[in-house]
């Protein structure tokens, strides 16, 4: 999993204009919460998630807080977007701890060109992402999927993925991609016929 160090200034004020002067400053609010303590608030620079935010993989976090001696393991849990202009208005950290089981959200990357394509087939993609449930140890940064032999009318479903140490949480009747016929290969078949 790919590593990403956050330098964050830990807040006190929490009042609804302290926190619209630190967006206006370039900074946005976050919390940070874990099984056990007490959540603490923060403020991180703007341009500083977007690495974390605007990518395709997973990250584990690194959040180096001033005042804070420890730095503080975590992931993204939750981002929250302006619906006018799109800016990054407040995140949301979980805490890790080794001993600790955690869920996530990890991206789905496919690698290879499907055979049914080549035969004029349509991919498509049902979800980009998949929730799990592993100790951090065995988080991966993305599940892969080799779809170089599936043929049309084939699919891979949550229930196909196996890997050691990591619940599938999303329900294993999801697919997660599939090649379809396309009215083209339809059409081929008809007059072959």
């Amino acid at each position: 999993m790919a590593n990403l160090t956050l330098e964050a200034k830990k807040r006190e004020l929490t009042t609804k204009g302290a926190v619209n002067q630190l967006r206006r400053d370039g900074y946005v609010p976050g919390v940070y919460y874990v099984k056990g303590d007490e959540p603490i608030s923060f403020s991180v620079f703007e341009t500083d998630l977007k690495p974390l935010v605007y990518t395709r993989e997973s990250h584990l976090i690194t959040l180096k807080l001033d005042g804070v001696k420890e730095d503080l393991r975590c992931v993204l849990k939750d981002i929250q977007f302006d619906p006018v202009s799109d800016r990054i208005v407040h995140v949301d950290f979980r805490g890790i701890k080794d001993d600790q089981v955690i869920d996530l959200e990890v991206p789905v990357r496919l690698r290879g060109t499907a055979e049914g394509v080549k035969q004029g087939g349509k991919l498509q993609v049902g979800v980009h992402k998949i929730k799990v449930e592993c100790f951090p140890k065995d988080l991966l940064d993305h599940i892969e999927l080799d779809i170089t032999n599936l043929k049309i009318g084939e699919s891979i479903h949550v229930r196909d993925l196996k890997y050691d140490n990591i619940k599938m949480l999303t329900n294993d009747s999801v697919v997660l991609v599939a090649v379809s016929s396309s009215r083209n290969v339809v059409a081929a078949t008809e007059e072959e016929e």
